[in-house]
């Protein structure tokens, strides 16, 4: 399907000049990304962006930037619903796994399983349910797994005066 809107994203400050960037979550791996496989981790809202990058600590948050992204993109699977999942083979339980402690030891997780799946089916992307501690139902998120600044995968950050850094010298 092909999927436009706005989505946000709360990142670490020290890559604001590379806010389209998905090699943090290629460095570490993510939920739906091995590591060594760019991902770009979007909200589908601003106070989910913030719930992500929170991870549930209520009251403290380190420092973030939080961005507006545009998005229109073809090839994305939408499992945000029972008829999604089942469509593509995807289980909640597989989604929400403890990804951190499978990989910790030595599994592969099952959320890997599927994005793999679906990125060499051809998909850029998907719509998930956000698995983020204090996320609702109306807790959405774009995962990415190809992305460009032209179509079919247009994502660009809205930027309009320039106030992203365009290097990393402004954190010496």
């Amino acid at each position: 399907m092909r999927w436009r809107g706005t989505c946000y994203r709360a990142h670490d400050p020290r890559w604001a000049y590379q806010p389209l960037s998905g090699e943090g979550a290629a460095l570490r791996g993510g939920r739906f990304n091995v590591k060594g496989q760019a991902a770009l981790y979007l909200s589908l809202s601003i106070l989910g962006a913030v719930k992500e990058v929170n991870q549930g600590l209520v009251r403290r948050i380190d420092p973030c930037i939080l961005c507006a992204y545009d998005i229109d993109c073809e090839n994305i699977v939408d499992l945000r619903g029972a008829r999604g999942r089942k469509e593509h083979g995807a289980t909640l339980a597989d989604m929400r796994c403890a990804w951190i402690i499978l990989r910790a030891e030595g599994h592969d997780p099952p959320s890997w399983a599927l994005a793999r799946r679906l990125a060499a089916g051809g998909h850029a992307g998907m719509l998930v349910p956000s698995f983020a501690p204090g996320a609702g139902a109306d807790d959405h998120n774009l995962v990415l797994w190809r992305w460009s600044d032209a179509p079919p995968h247009r994502v660009s950050v809205h930027d309009p005066g320039g106030r992203l850094p365009k290097d990393p010298s402004s954190w010496r």
